[in-house]
């Protein structure tokens, strides 16, 4: 797909990190970008430097995410790509040691369906009415109407000891990824995911300097962190490539995971 000035484009979580890049890249491009975030501060920041639109939403909720989508699409119409960033999730052995009661206590069900609240219901939540307005455009070359990126992990093949909901939740988004391609293959809809590796985002940036070391050094070649420049690289890879579809990408500098 040709991105021009003409393109809309909805990112969410796209106050930081892969998002924020992101929004960056795709208004670099020339895209209309709107933000999707509930981080207000930063979330109209970082539209206030692109130009773009900032919409307050909680992607756990079926009515928030509506509301987003319809005052993102009031100012800069329809959009034809959607990125998917945003998550929330909760970590945890299935069974571990309790370590304020003694014995052992496992992951609880309540945890675990709130992680995949916030990693695969809202993936499909998103995607689902992101595609329903996408389906509504004229269509272009090839007969394509529109782009969906949605973000899985590394972890959806090599999820480490307490991660078991992350992990599911991120391989529920693959799972996604070609049955929703061919479901909107009549309509000119492209879906794919990408898997990042260990990347410079805020919350990896947090944990100690000899951690990220180690980190850094457990990743075969490049032995650095992934930048999230270099996740919005591919995002517009994916989305100017209209042969690229109902493909789960992992981007890790060729790590694959230990256990722990």
């Amino acid at each position: 797909m040709r991105i021009d000035r003409d393109t809309a484009a909805v990112v969410t979580g796209g106050a930081s990190g892969l998002g924020r890049a992101t929004a960056r890249a795709l208004a670099q491009a020339g895209c209309r970008v709107a933000i999707f975030d509930l981080n207000e501060e930063a979330g109209q920041a970082v539209a206030g430097e692109i130009g773009g639109t900032f919409c307050k939403v909680d992607i756990l909720s079926e009515e928030s995410v509506l509301a987003g989508f319809e005052r993102a699409r009031a100012a800069q119409g329809q959009e034809r790509i959607l990125v998917h960033c945003a998550q929330v999730s909760r970590g945890g052995k299935t069974v571990g040691k309790d370590r304020e009661r003694g014995g052992y206590k496992r992951f609880s069900t309540e945890d675990f369906a709130f992680s995949m609240e916030g990693i695969l219901v809202a993936s499909y939540r998103v995607a689902s009415i992101s595609a329903l307005g996408m389906a509504t455009l004229p269509p272009l070359e090839d007969d394509e109407r529109g782009v969906i990126v949605l973000t899985s992990s590394a972890a959806a093949q090599d999820g480490q000891v307490g991660q078991v909901a992350y992990a599911a939740g991120k391989a529920g988004v693959n799972g996604l990824v070609l049955p929703m391609a061919r479901d909107l293959m009549d309509l000119g809809i492209r879906v794919n995911s990408i898997m990042p590796g260990i990347f410079a985002t805020p919350p990896m940036l947090g944990v100690p300097p000899k951690v990220l070391e180690t980190l850094a050094a457990s990743v075969p070649f490049p032995k650095r962190l992934g930048k999230p420049e270099e996740f919005a690289s591919l995002v517009l890879e994916l989305v100017r490539n209209s042969y690229f579809n109902g493909q789960a990408i992992r981007l890790d500098g060729a790590l694959r995971m230990p256990p722990r």
